[in-house]
């Protein structure tokens, strides 16, 4: 009983803290406020992590834990490059679409921290883009796509499915639409993207 209080309490401080980083950022959070909106005590947030930076970095994790493995299956599947950018594209924007979140997140604690990136390079999951160029490499000698570098490729991809969500607000602005039609606007995307890459690439 007590193992499953540990888990609920920790899961509770995570969920707090996610809320108060992606809000005020790490540098304008309280551990007060994150104990707070735990709905427990200071000195038990500090049992579990010892400083605000240690409960940065397990909230870091589980939010890129959540969009690694979306990119590494997806680079590393036996699928083709037009099936992958279909893939990509589909299972991203859906992904996004339910954790809002992530992308401004993780680029805004990039740019503040960068070499903490370095640390989690090296772990097991993270996405590894040498089979995606080989790959390309290949369909392109194979008179499948045009030349392209496989990492401006993969960069292609990102952009277009990453930049509306990190710019929301301004995206909604220019498009004069209102949240419900910035999703619709967004899944519509599913397509959009992958038909203007694909376009582009085709021979």
């Amino acid at each position: 009983m007590a193992k499953t209080k540990d888990i609920n309490t920790e899961k509770q401080i995570l969920d707090a803290a996610k809320k108060v980083f992606q809000i005020k950022g790490m540098n304008g959070a309280r551990m007060q406020e994150i104990a707070d909106k735990a709905k427990i005590n200071k000195a038990m947030l500090h049992y579990y992590y010892r400083s605000k930076d240690l409960l940065f970095e397990a909230v870091f994790k589980n939010a890129f834990a959540l969009l690694a493995p979306q990119l590494n299956a997806i680079l590393n599947d036996d699928s083709s490059i037009e099936e992958k950018v279909r893939n990509f594209t589909s299972n991203y924007i859906s992904f996004i679409i339910k954790h809002p979140y992530l992308p401004t997140f993780i680029i805004q604690e990039l740019n503040r921290n960068p070499e903490f990136i370095l640390k989690m390079k090296d772990q097991k999951g993270f996405p590894n883009i040498e089979k995606f160029k080989k790959q390309v490499a290949l369909e392109i000698k194979e008179g499948i796509i045009k030349p392209i570098k496989g990492e401006q490729l993969f960069i292609n991809i990102l952009a277009l499915n990453i930049f509306p969500f990190v710019a929301t607000p301004l995206v909604k602005a220019f498009a004069n639409v209102d949240n419900k039609a910035f999703k619709q606007l967004m899944n519509d995307r599913k397509t959009e993207v992958a038909d203007f890459i694909i376009n582009s690439i085709k021979v």
